[in-house]
């Protein structure tokens, strides 16, 4: 891709703006002309990955990026998780256009996964800051960085697009779009997803319905517009793994279905009074169901010479269940139907509303920002169990349950306020952004059933700072430096600290403070037509970490579990990227990433002094390598790709771990242009695990432990095989 110009690209790009996919297309990959740590993808990124993968796979390949699944689409969301710079997701920020897609972790109490969010083929690129995300970017969570993505704009001619894929695993998967073109400035689309596959081991189907659609009224200098999208997933589990596990079970070990009486026996045999470890070997099955649906209204309108408004309010409806046949609640208990397995669910809902708006004005050499967020959310969960007198189907979301453990609602309230002055200096060759924010987040607790805690907890800051320098040499090279401070909530849920005993909160909750960060990061920037390249370093200070530990010895209800500060984790790391582009049409582009996060502070746990100062935080690889060849010519185009992934621990003591992994993909298409009534037609072969090896995708599936020096903790997940998919793509 072409570099940007500097001089022309600031202004373009500045946090806040509503970029369109069409502009993605003209911007820096290696974001020349940011203060800041940018990298970015487009639409023709997604190539590398069979259709429906999710966008989160194709950021791997970016600098700083660690991203891991069980499955080859990475859509199996027990499984998949990404973190930047030893931050998890739970620490990171995510949009599509403009909307928070919140923490998109399992069991998501304030968003959804980019995955259900939007279909892949509708993806018009990605911006990715790695450590100081854009500051007026919707989130409550951004403390390691923010991904933004943005969904493609409507074609201005009129068509119909219909792709086939077939694959490996009776993978079965249709994608439709009809654009209808441009009609004195009205232009809309409207695409559907339909796509089923087994699990590459064990039984049942991953299946996904999803709709996109997409409108935009162009009007002298301004337009405004509307995306809706609804999805219903429904995928089924695999089975979490230990070392202990595979060493006795092996990679293709899976949950019992469709054999019933497998998972009866195990349950009458190891699931006794007295705790045996092989029950959690396996379960007759479990399940995720989600159906979301996101609507989204959005304008920016001229207002005046050098003054801008942009606007979106959006809507978010979630509802979801978690099944697990578990052996550890009978069904029928005491009467002759009496079963040793019953259906567990942890059942989730979400309510949410809100709006973002920005001003922009140009005064000279200064660009001048204020913007504002709000958002009002609802998130209700609940644990029940549903008795059962043998297998059944429960690809369908349950009623009226036997049994109901506790009902939580949680009502969450987000205001932010920023604002920033992008000043242009020495003839377009220096930048000088200075900004602050303020937001404020209030979560509180209804305990509708149950002995979770009713309560209230703030994360607030009156000025939270961010200041960008970036000095341009030449057209061809570039310095730039950034820092910032940022500020996490609370979160709500039953991953929070208000999901805790009344008694536990009351004498603990008080005490907590939010989680923060400082960002300091510099690096260097070159471009032409040759080669790009970047270099950036860092240091991140993360204070305040939470972890639910025991918060006493003995006395409260048991000492029951509860969130406390445990301390501050220090990061710091390089990362760095070339591309080469020796000829048109051949592209070599790699990245590679060092980052060394630990523990700063030893924590107790109840009596337990838990030694973690000096340790490597979990799940936080020190050396990550992507490299990827494209070649384009004429009508061939094809790809591939190689990522290593650094050794990874799982417990705090860093007493176990899983080892580094190469992994590597392949694409390749054919473009037979205009055939017959098609006015286009290409066919394209993905591969992905081309060597077909043996890893572990993800680790910390079932969280982390303090130690697991014997390999009996079952949280991890085996990666996929190497798998084949051919799509067949027409458009009318």
């Amino acid at each position: 891709m072409p570099a940007q110009q500097a001089a022309s690209g600031p202004a373009d790009t500045q946090p806040g703006n509503t970029t369109t996919s069409k502009e993605l297309d003209s911007i820096s990959v290696i974001g020349r002309g940011e203060t800041r740590q940018v990298q970015r993808i487009t639409a023709k990124d997604m190539k590398t990955l069979p259709p429906g993968a999710s966008p989160l796979k194709v950021l791997e390949k970016l600098p700083g990026v660690h991203f891991e699944s069980a499955d080859s689409y990475g859509n199996y969301e027990w499984s998949t998780r990404i973190s930047l710079r030893g931050f998890n997701q739970t620490h990171l920020g995510f949009t599509l256009d403009d909307v928070p897609l919140g923490d998109m972790s399992y069991g998501n109490n304030n968003g959804l996964h980019i995955s259900r969010a939007l279909i892949s083929e509708n993806l018009g690129g990605a911006e990715l800051a790695s450590g100081i995300g854009a500051l007026g970017t919707a989130s409550t969570g951004n403390l390691g960085g923010t991904v933004q993505f943005h969904s493609s704009d409507p074609a201005p001619e009129y068509g119909v697009t219909v792709a086939q894929t077939i694959g490996s695993d009776s993978t079965y998967r249709t994608y439709g779009r009809l654009d209808t073109g441009d009609h004195h400035g009205f232009a809309m689309y409207l695409s559907a997803e339909s796509a089923s596959a087994d699990k590459w081991k064990g039984d049942g189907k991953q299946k996904q319905f999803q709709f996109n659609g997409k409108a935009i009224y162009n009007f002298g200098d301004s337009k405004v517009g509307a995306l809706f999208t609804t999805s219903k997933r429904n995928e089924t589990d695999y089975q979490d793994l230990s070392w202990d596990m595979l060493k006795r079970l092996g990679w293709n070990w899976d949950n019992y279905a469709p054999d019933w009486q497998a998972a009866v026996d195990t349950a009458k045999t190891q699931c006794g009074a007295a705790y045996v470890y092989t029950c959690d070997d396996a379960y007759y099955a479990g399940r995720g169901l989600r159906n979301d649906s996101v609507a989204s209204v959005f304008g920016d309108f001229a207002l005046a010479e050098g003054v801008r408004l942009k606007a979106t309010a959006y809507h978010h409806e979630n509802r979801g269940q978690g099944h697990w046949f578990t052996p550890y609640q009978a069904s029928f208990p005491g009467t002759p139907q009496e079963t040793p397995i019953s259906i567990r669910t942890t059942e989730y809902g979400i309510n949410r509303s809100g709006l973002t708006a920005n001003i922009e004005w140009t005064l000279g050499n200064n660009l001048l920002q204020a913007g504002v967020w709000g958002e009002d959310s609802k998130h209700t969960v609940q644990r029940n169990f549903y008795f059962i007198s043998g297998p059944v189907d429960d690809s369908y979301f349950l009623h009226n349950p036997n049994i109901r453990k506790f009902y939580q609602r949680y009502n969450t309230r987000t205001r932010m306020f920023y604002l920033q002055d992008s000043i242009t200096l020495l003839d377009g060759r220096m930048h000088v952004d200075v900004g602050v924010k303020s937001p404020h987040t209030t979560t509180t607790s209804t305990s509708v059933l149950g002995s979770y805690a009713n309560g209230s907890l703030k994360a607030g800051k009156g000025v939270l700072p961010q200041l960008g320098f970036g000095y341009r040499f030449d057209d061809h090279n570039e310095l730039f430096a950034s820092y910032a401070q940022n500020i996490a909530a609370f979160q709500a849920g039953i991953s929070g600290p208000l999901a805790t005993t009344q008694v536990a909160f009351d004498t603990f909750g008080g005490k907590l403070k939010p989680e923060e960060s400082s960002t300091l990061e510099a690096g260097y920037r070159h471009g032409d037509d040759l080669f790009e390249g970047s270099l950036a370093l860092y240091t991140v200070k993360f204070k305040n970490r939470l972890l639910s530990i025991a918060q006493c010895t003995s006395g409260i209800q048991g000492c029951p579990s509860a969130y406390a500060n445990v301390g501050t984790v220090n990061s710091r790391g390089a990362e760095a990227t070339f591309i080469l582009k020796p000829m048109q049409g051949l592209r070599w582009y790699s990245t590679l990433s060092y980052n060394k996060s630990t523990y700063a502070d030893d924590y107790t746990d109840g009596a337990t002094l838990v030694p973690v100062k000096g340790k490597t935080t979990v799940d936080s690889p020190r050396l990550l390598f992507s490299t990827e060849l494209a070649w384009a010519m004429n009508d061939w185009d094809a790809r591939l790709a190689g990522n290593y992934t650094g050794k990874r621990y799982y417990t705090y003591l860093n007493d176990n771990s899983v080892p580094g992994y190469w992994m590597f993909n392949a694409s390749a298409g054919y473009d037979f242009g205009k055939t017959g009534f098609l006015q286009d037609f290409r066919v394209a072969l993905n591969v992905t695990n081309l060597a077909n090896r043996h890893y572990f995708g993800t680790i910390g599936s079932n969280g982390f432990a303090a130690s697991d020096a014997s390999g009996y903790f079952a949280t991890m997940q085996a990666g996929a095989p190497r798998q084949a998919m051919l799509t067949a793509t027409a458009k009318f």
